[in-house]
């Protein structure tokens, strides 16, 4: 591996211009397939092999007229203190607005809430339901500027109007100014870490252009935008990382005495191994999240995997081409005096020259920390056990659900519309109950539903049942069941259990096949969903990995090490959530508002992008320490020059991911700020914590144990030569390279 990296980043360097111009092109055509690409499919949610998923898959097939993706509104109407809403003067109010947003464009009809009956029993609270024939996303300006004018007008004639539904919805804002603020931070750190703008500057080139391909290519393919979210995020940051880790080697290896050539082979030799299996380890978390079976939820993640990949291979081609072009530049402006002046000592002005190798100074501050550590192993493991372990507390009290307008800010006036409907309907009407009946084969099909709806409605816990609608063929029949509590209440959770459970002995009586959804019922499902596959999911990716890093560290306790010390990050990071999130501590802060339920992917997806990013620390740093033992020095003396030459640019690099991640806090979005705040504290836990403190205390209390390997593994076992063992071997030219261009 080392020697075949060695030669690619040799060649790459070389031929500098036909790689650039490669990559150019790849660009060029990649700009041109997303130009071209049809418009990509709206967004679709779907949870196959559950229930509710089975009754909306029924309605689509025995319902064919009916367009379940178009927007909705529901416009929310209270009466006054002291007058009903039926009053002549607010009823005129009323039937002016339901005629406005008829008027407009895109609408697929309006139903009138003085002829639907959707009057409360109060007789103050009213509301209309508005259908569009599109999907939210695709709803012009005039249309919701149409809804939120004639609601406007109905304020000025004295009534309370407020909009729910998906037609006042917006697009998460993940572009602009969030990744903005990331790259701006990721640049002060870079030059603070290098000194030296062309070496800031490269990581940030070679990641926006990884990214800029990434997000073509998935546009050009036809996939939906959602899936760039994730992608753009991890292909910045680890873009940048990876090429960080590449342009630090590179200038080690200039300042041990080698020519520019030679160090950009030996960089892509050394360090892009480690890139090259840093990345495949995110590239499995992010593929595996297959596993759940859940669509939306695999597009997004082999999107970023292959954005991932995308940025493995820039940085072991691109960027050596790059450092081509900026042979010097790079180096900090002491080492470019240095060789200056060397140049016009030996009379080689204008041509880059080799330099000796720099004395050694004093120790910097990974190499204090790591002898701190190494001393106080046991003390230091113990605190960051203890610490970990009460940020993770909260996990205790997680509770997941599908959020809706409730968890929006007291603000906005969808969640003003939720609380109007649920003071004036009851609670359990935000979450009615979508109860669909298979009559097909049925004796008697209008019996058999008749006895359903008897059954329903005689259940505890339901205060209404719709009467039933069926299709122009008669086999299909739906109702909607309004129950006494709210959508996320463990009472609506367990009357959904109750009414499935009712459901074998209706279809022993009736013939008919009843299935339930709704809000609550997708809920349950999805929780269900991700719990199966929460277990094969951490076995298939956590399985690979430690095989993965069996290979590259030969050592069996490295990797188990290293996935345990996941675990306690991801911990800690879901407990941050859960006290932000659902319990309100430091709220206000994060730009949180409401308070409530942490969305049910969340933690599948948190584990996959984490347990990726965890694993690109661990071998970065990891890789330098097994180099230094691997070239005989001892244990505790490798773990210090593994920290001496990793520390610095391993800080650089979380920094710059804590920046990135950080920047989404501000999204807007509450699920933006969740995913924004799980990832950015994540990093911060597993590279601060787990990998700078934890990791060097274990290694030092295993000692050469660490690195121990069963004789007959060590057989079986591919050796990928990680730490450039096989590099000694090559006699670098110590020729004075070419001119400079």
């Amino acid at each position: 591996m080392a020697k075949f990296l060695y030669r690619v980043g040799r060649f790459s360097f070389e031929k500098r211009r036909l790689v650039v111009l490669l990559w150019l092109g790849i660009l060029a055509a990649c700009a041109v397939g997303a130009s071209q690409a049809p418009t990509a499919p709206p967004d679709k949610f779907s949870i196959p092999g559950t229930e509710s998923q089975q009754a909306f898959d029924l309605l689509a097939q025995r319902f064919p007229g009916s367009k379940s993706d178009g927007a909705q509104a529901r416009i929310v109407f209270v009466a006054p203190d002291g007058t009903q809403i039926s009053s002549d003067a607010n009823k005129a109010a009323v039937e002016k607005v339901v005629a406005e947003v008829a008027g407009s464009s895109q609408v697929k009809g309006v139903l009138d809430p003085f002829q639907t009956g959707a009057v409360s029993k109060s007789g103050t609270t009213a509301y209309a339901t508005v259908n569009y024939d599109a999907a939210p996303n695709d709803l012009t300006s005039a249309t919701k500027d149409a809804l939120t004018n004639a609601a406007a007008d109905g304020k000025a004639a004295g009534v309370t109007v407020e909009i729910g539904g998906t037609a006042l919805q917006a697009k998460p804002d993940m572009g602009g100014a969030t990744e903005a603020i990331g790259i701006a931070i990721a640049a002060i750190v870079l030059m603070i870490t290098f000194g030296a703008f062309a070496a800031a500057g490269l990581p940030l080139i070679t990641a926006l252009i990884g990214v800029g391909a990434g997000i073509m290519a998935i546009v050009a393919i036809g996939m939906s935008t959602t899936t760039t979210t994730l992608a753009m995020m991890l292909g910045l940051a680890v873009g940048i990382d990876y090429a960080l880790f590449i342009v630090s080697r590179y200038r080690t290896e200039r300042r041990e005495g080698y020519g520019p050539e030679e160090a950009a082979g030996r960089a892509v030799g050394t360090a892009g191994s480690a890139v090259v299996f840093a990345g495949l380890t995110v590239v499995i978390a992010l593929a595996g999240l297959a596993v759940v079976g859940i669509p939306m939820l695999t597009e997004m993640g082999l999107a970023a995997a292959a954005t991932v990949a995308i940025a493995v291979t820039i940085a072991l081609t691109l960027l050596p081409a790059l450092l081509g072009f900026f042979q010097r530049a790079v180096m900090p402006k002491a080492f470019r005096k240095a060789l200056r002046a060397k140049a016009a000592e030996d009379g080689t002005a204008g041509r880059d020259t080799v330099v000796e190798p720099a004395p050694a100074g004093k120790p910097n501050m990974g190499t204090r920390w790591a002898q701190f550590v190494v001393r106080r192993p046991i003390p230091i493991l113990l605190l960051s056990l203890i610490g970990l372990g009460a940020l993770a507390l909260p996990v205790t009290d997680l509770q997941l659900a599908i959020t809706g307008d409730e968890s929006q800010p007291t603000s906005t006036t969808q969640r003003r519309a939720y609380d109007a409907l649920a003071e004036g309907f009851g609670p359990g009407f935000n979450g009615p109950l979508s109860v669909v009946v298979d009559v097909k084969g049925a004796p008697d099909p209008k019996a058999a539903v008749a006895q359903v709806s008897s059954t329903l409605a005689g259940t505890k816990g339901v205060v209404s049942v719709s009467p039933a609608g069926f299709n122009p063929a008669g086999d299909t029949a739906m109702l909607s069941v309004v129950p006494s509590t709210g959508p996320s209440s463990e009472q609506t959770k367990d009357l959904v259990q109750t009414l499935r459970g009712e459901a074998s002995g209706l279809r022993e009586a009736t013939g008919a096949k009843m299935l339930i959804t709704g809000t609550t019922a997708v809920n349950i499902d999805l929780s269900q969903k991700m719990s199966s596959a929460l277990l094969p999911y951490l076995a298939v990716v956590v399985g690979l990995a430690i095989i993965l890093l069996m290979v590259v560290f030969r050592s069996i306790a490295v990797p188990i090490k290293a996935a345990l010390g996941f675990l306690l990050s991801v911990g800690a990071a879901f407990g941050v959530i859960v006290a932000v999130f659902q319990w309100g501590w430091l709220a206000g802060l994060f730009g949180v508002t409401q308070t409530g339920p942490i969305m049910s992917m969340m933690p599948i997806f948190l584990i996959g992008v984490v347990f990726g990013l965890a694993m690109d620390y661990e071998v970065f740093l990891v890789t330098r320490m097994r180099e230094a033992f691997a070239h005989g020095e001892d244990a505790k003396s490798a773990i210090v020059t593994g920290f001496r030459h990793s520390a610095r640019v391993v800080v650089a690099a979380a920094a710059i991911m804590i920046a990135v991640f950080s920047g989404f806090i501000g999204g807007g979005e509450p699920m933006i700020t969740m995913m924004g705040l799980g990832l950015a504290s994540a990093v911060f836990f597993d590279a601060f914590i787990v990998r700078m403190t934890l990791v060097p205390a274990v290694l030092a209390l295993l000692g050469d144990k660490a690195w121990w390997l069963p004789k007959w593994l060590d057989r079986i076992l591919p050796n990928v030569d990680v730490e450039g063992e096989s590099l000694r071997q090559v006699s670098p030219e110590r020729e004075p390279e070419p001119a400079l261009v």
